[in-house]
């Protein structure tokens, strides 16, 4: 897969970090398994943070380059900046938003490849993004029958990373037609 941008160059290095996590799980007993697939989870959604900001930062410095150092190009960058600072969980509203309103692109819209459509990949990354809040805030969920449950397992770790790369993969695709 090629990219053009430094952010999905530097994304493909930190979604490794994910894996890393998973492969160590699988050596795990179970209990540290289980701590590992959920920091694997919020590594691979922070990942996609991480490139999302800073795919929107590269993209709008390259817009505004005849502009850099004047009143509009810094009133712009400092606009961004500041609204960067509030941007977390890169839900595919909050993704959509963001892009459509400093670049009149709507990513969201190009999301497509292999099984996913626009409305299923949105739906899969605001089902990842509040399973991200979960791993975080709740350190196992309880099941029915007293026993906890997993809250990642390690199928949902690998469809989760291969999600994400595809979705960078068609985010910049999107960018790149535009």
């Amino acid at each position: 897969m090629t990219h053009t941008s430094r952010a999905a160059a530097t994304f493909e290095s930190s979604i490794e970090d994910a894996s890393v996590l998973l492969d160590s799980a699988l050596q795990q007993p179970q209990e540290k398994a289980d701590v590992l697939k959920r920091a694997g989870l919020v590594m691979a959604l922070t990942a996609w943070e991480t490139y999302v900001e800073d795919r929107i930062l590269e993209a709008v410095q390259s817009r505004l380059r005849a502009l850099n150092g004047s009143p509009v190009g810094t009133f712009v960058m400092s606009k961004l900046q500041e609204e960067l600072k509030r941007f977390h969980n890169p839900s595919s509203e909050k993704t959509r938003r963001i892009f459509l309103e400093y670049l009149e692109v709507d990513v969201t819209s190009a999301w497509k490849w292999q099984n996913f459509e626009p409305l299923t990949a949105r739906k899969t990354l605001d089902d990842l993004v509040s399973k991200r809040g979960d791993a975080v805030h709740r350190s196992r969920p309880s099941s029915e029958n007293g026993n906890p449950g997993h809250l990642v397992k390690r199928e949902e770790l690998e469809k989760a990373i291969r999600f994400l790369k595809g979705l960078v993969s068609a985010t910049e695709k999107a960018l790149i037609e535009q």
